[in-house]
């Protein structure tokens, strides 16, 4: 008896994305009340156990307005946040120091990386890398203004000063034979300032007497 084959299909089999509604803002998916669909698995083993959403039923839409209310609050608050937060960076001045070679190149850059860590190192303030907007990473040392996208309706300017920690080439050390040579120099500098020897001097003559008075 022959084994009863099946054609071979080369597309996996895909699960139906299913709808759900979001009770929360998830970066790249969406926020409060949004209707999204994602994948099943992703749905069942994480957005509901972690109270992110829930599936969309005729009863749950009821929560819809409530969702819309708690998403306007939050969105409120995080401009009002931002607001704050960029009148205090436009006072600050963040420090950064690098290292450079004694032509005074910097080795490496200041990359939004590196921005992101020092504002939390030196003011304790948490911004994620991708607000900070740099065209190309700072490759010079002084004074840069940088730009920062806190918020979609919400810009800041920090200042930014980069210091090199490599002190500065010492100044050549005289050596006996330059410093004689130096003192010769001076000795004969000295010399030029004398008058010459044969020169005289205009000093009124001994013979020559004023007329008496009469």
């Amino acid at each position: 008896m022959k084994a009863t084959t099946f054609p071979f299909n080369p597309t996996p089999f895909l699960m139906p994305k299913v709808e759900i509604i979001l009770t929360s803002n998830i970066v790249g998916l969406g926020a409060e009340s949004d209707h999204v669909k994602v994948n099943p698995g992703y749905a069942r083993n994480y957005l509901f156990p972690q109270g992110l959403a829930i599936p969309l039923t005729g009863a749950n839409k009821k929560r819809l307005e409530a969702l819309r209310r708690r998403r306007a609050e939050r969105e409120a608050h995080e401009l009002n946040t931002m607001m704050e937060l960029a009148k205090g960076i436009s006072k600050l001045v963040l420090i950064i120091s690098v290292k450079t070679g004694d032509d005074g190149k910097m080795f490496g850059s200041v990359t939004a990386g590196t921005i992101a860590d020092e504002l939390k190192h030196q003011f304790d303030i948490a911004l994620d890398k991708r607000k900070i907007h740099l065209e190309n990473p700072i490759r010079g040392l002084g004074d840069h203004e940088v730009e920062l996208r806190l918020h979609g309706e919400v810009k800041a300017t920090l200042k930014v000063t980069v210091n090199s920690t490599t002190p500065p080439p010492a100044p050549p050390v005289p050596t006996p034979e330059s410093a004689e040579r130096g003192e010769r120099g001076e000795g004969r500098r000295d010399r030029g300032d004398r008058k010459p020897r044969g020169e005289k001097t205009d000093k009124p003559d001994k013979k020559e007497r004023a007329p008496k008075s009469a």
